[in-house]
């Protein structure tokens, strides 16, 4: 009990001369020792990696979870050390009400058939968006998150422990200087020992007594000089060790590139093979028969029945001749001809990437020379651009008059 009490004394005492020696240097009234311009800089470096670290990392995590209240939860699940719980993405949801209104509304309907297509699209979005947040948490997120729970608090810690030695070399730099200051004004004193003799023996044991103090002083100075020394150097090390983790978190942030790309990457895919099916099978949209004229039920559908606006292209009658590929679905391009009358002008609404080599890729905005041909596809029609030709979707397209 006796060594407790003693320790918490000095505890105390230690606190209570940092606490001084604080307080003076912010009213100007002590002396502080500066770190050299290097030490300054790194400091300077670890603060800045440290906010914009905690700044991606919290914009990052809205990035991957805009649901406030779903981001409190995991961060509970985590810090609980509980595994989250499997959620279902926004995708994934909307796939399930598709399917089910389909289920409800007839899924051999045209409006069914499509609800079907696009929540099977949906979900795969959704499988995707689910597959890009747990690599972009695993390669991204968790190595920022350990920098920040592991390497900064060490950081913290042994600039604060520096800190504690700086103030305690300061204070021992500012008693050894009073001691030394009262040892000289006591060595003084001797110039009156003709007159006052019994104060010469006095000033005497006091200037004896200043030169114990300033021995002392000098001393402990020696030691905190020594221990801020140490202390200082085991700081620049951690601080110098931030170039590792700029290079470290370098690699992270080319993976969850990576990942993103390879997401928007799925996601286009999939949008671009769920439009090909709609535009294939846009027979499907045509209106409900009991709504429609006997002239126009008994008519067959035409591609542009998808598009009201689009103007029909006309069918040029069978020509004799013409190779039996193109109905088969197959094109050679150099087998193909224009016909003598039938051809428009259209531009391109949508950039297409082409399927295969039977088909012309697109890009928005521009215009091509398009035309139909005995047997084919009523949503496709045969386009031209220079020497390049190939079949094109006839949703992709605007017909000009």
């Amino acid at each position: 009990m006796e060594f407790n009490v003693k320790k918490l004394a000095s505890d105390a005492g230690v606190f209570f001369s940092r606490a001084m020696q604080f307080t003076e240097e912010k009213l100007g009234q002590a002396e502080k020792t500066e770190l050299d311009a290097h030490f300054e800089n790194l400091l300077a470096r670890a603060d800045c990696t440290k906010n914009w670290t905690e700044k991606i990392l919290r914009q990052t995590e809205v990035l991957l979870q805009p649901n406030p209240s779903a981001r409190v939860e995991e961060f509970l699940y985590e810090k609980l050390d509980r595994k989250v719980p499997s959620r279902v993405t926004n995708g994934e949801l909307l796939a399930q009400y598709m399917t089910e209104a389909a289920n409800d509304f007839g899924p051999g309907t045209p409006y069914g058939k499509t609800l079907i297509k696009v929540g099977e699209t949906q979900r795969r979005l959704g499988a995707a968006e689910r597959e890009f947040i747990r690599s972009a948490s695993i390669s991204f997120l968790t190595p920022l998150r350990n920098f920040l729970e592991g390497d900064w608090r060490t950081i913290s810690k042994e600039r604060r422990i520096l800190q504690n030695r700086r103030l305690d070399l300061d204070a021992c730099k500012a008693r050894l200087k009073k001691a030394k200051a009262a040892e000289a004004k006591a060595a003084a004193v001797p110039d009156f020992q003709e007159t006052r003799p019994r104060n010469y023996v006095l000033s005497a044991s006091a200037s004896a007594l200043w030169s114990d103090e300033v021995e002392k002083a000098e001393h402990e100075l020696r030691l905190t000089q020594t221990e801020f020394d140490r202390q200082a150097e085991v700081t620049r090390l951690l601080l110098e060790g931030i170039s590792s983790t700029h290079v470290n978190h370098l690699r992270c942030l080319h993976e969850f590139v990576e990942s993103q790309t390879n997401y928007y990457a799925q996601c286009y895919q999939f949008m671009l093979d769920l439009q090909k099916q709609l535009g294939r099978f846009s027979g499907t949209f045509v209106g409900n028969a009991e709504s429609a004229s006997p002239a126009a039920a008994a008519s067959p559908p035409v591609a542009a029945a998808t598009l009201p606006a689009v103007p029909t292209i006309p069918v040029v009658p069978t020509i004799v001749g013409v190779p039996n590929t193109v109905a088969e679905g197959v094109l050679n391009p150099n087998e193909v001809k224009p016909p003598a009358s039938g051809t428009r002008r259209a531009r391109v609404l949508y950039d297409y990437e082409a399927a295969d080599s039977t088909e012309l890729a697109l890009l928005a905005d521009e215009m091509i020379t398009v035309y139909s041909l005995p047997g084919m596809d009523p949503d496709w029609l045969i386009g031209e651009r220079g020497n390049q030709k190939g079949k094109v979707p006839v949703t992709y397209l605007e017909l000009l008059s």
